[in-house]
């Protein structure tokens, strides 16, 4: 059976590159009391935003679809999922939710897992919440002539539950200890997690609420406010190659943990800096939206979407914002560079607002 012993291993991570990385994150977390002290209100509107980024980017991963305004009819409970697709959005919102509200008194165990995994198919017919798998998997890809090989297989069904006691065990040894950095713990353990892939289904959206779970345990918030499910999403092609690569002789116990573990600091780092980019613009509230719109393109560096404006500043409509653009484009304030969905806009320093 797969031993774990996180603090042999993470040993080995700590390369000047690392470092670094844990380094700048640890500091982003020390102003992260001072911005949420100094901006609780406002904060309010980023983590409704990032709980609705967050259910749906988390889902669309794993090929679970619905249209925006049925996502955030679901996440904010003003509707009954029609659909199983709906059915799993509306079980992971109650996930998020529930580790949002009470990620203080749960503890990250067999038990506590097996019941995060119930609850996300509690809008479900399906028998499968809260049981380890009954047969065994297999992560699959397919190349571009369409031939589906296995890239990974996990676990035997049959010896899930002793590894999964075997390596929680482990890393509540190592996360009590307080003798590694707790950020390294996660990583590793979220790899682990998935190369055991212990449920039929769900695995990759389990992965990621216990991210959150774990990185609000250890004092890193930034998911609440960040969506982090949409980062990975955004990069998904880094983190399937990041997983492979660290996944490699996961059975023997010799794999090497270091490109997952810098592919998830960069998202934690990423999440930081969007984080406190996006406190400074509520700073600017006193401004006029169309001041806003023109500040936040003007401190982007390069080409910035209309989406992407509208994710930095939740609270003003698409209508406004696409009126600002257009006036500002005439303006000759900015430029708009490329057509259809990958339309953006670059800052020229010249014109009026």
């Amino acid at each position: 059976m797969r031993k774990f012993d996180y603090t042999k291993k993470a040993e080995k991570l700590l390369t000047a590159e690392i470092v670094q990385m844990l380094s700048t994150i640890h500091e982003h977390k020390g102003r992260q009391d001072l911005f949420l002290e100094a901006h609780m209100d406002e904060l309010k509107m980023l983590l409704d935003v990032a709980m609705i980024q967050s259910t749906g980017a988390s889902n669309r991963i794993e090929g679970i679809f619905s249209t925006d305004k049925r996502l955030e009819e679901l996440v904010k409970e003003k509707a009954e999922p029609r659909n199983r697709n709906e059915q799993e959005i509306a079980g992971y919102r109650e996930v998020l939710a529930t580790i949002h509200e009470n990620y203080e008194y749960m503890n990250p165990s067999v038990n506590v897992i097996l019941q995060l995994h119930k609850s996300l198919y509690s809008y479900s017919s399906s028998v499968m919440g809260g049981v380890y798998k009954n047969s065994d998997n297999v992560i699959a890809e397919i190349d571009g002539e369409g031939n589906q090989r296995a890239r990974f297989i996990p676990v035997s069904a049959w010896m899930t539950p002793d590894v999964m006691n075997e390596m929680c065990f482990s890393f509540r040894q190592a996360w009590n200890g307080d003798k590694i950095d707790k950020l390294l713990l996660i990583t590793m353990f979220i790899l682990d997690f998935l190369c055991i892939h212990p449920f039929n289904d769900g695995n990759g959206r389990m992965s990621r609420l216990l991210t959150l779970l774990l990185c609000y345990k250890a004092g890193y918030i930034v998911g609440k406010y960040i969506s982090i499910e949409m980062l990975i999403e955004k990069s998904k092609e880094t983190y399937y190659e990041t997983l492979q690569a660290s996944s490699y002789l996961w059975h023997e116990g010799e794999n090497n943990y270091e490109p997952f573990v810098k592919y998830y600091l960069g998202v934690f780092i990423k999440a930081y800096n969007e984080f406190e980019s996006r406190v400074e613009y509520l700073r600017y509230k006193g401004l006029s939206k169309a001041q806003r719109i023109r500040s936040v393109i003007e401190q982007n560096a390069g080409r910035i979407t209309k989406k992407e404006i509208m994710d930095i500043c939740p609270d003003i409509s698409r209508i406004t914002v696409e009126r600002t653009l257009t006036a500002l484009v005439k303006s000759g304030c900015i430029a708009k560079v490329g057509a259809g969905p990958s339309t953006g806009y670059i800052f020229l320093g010249q014109g009026k607002s």
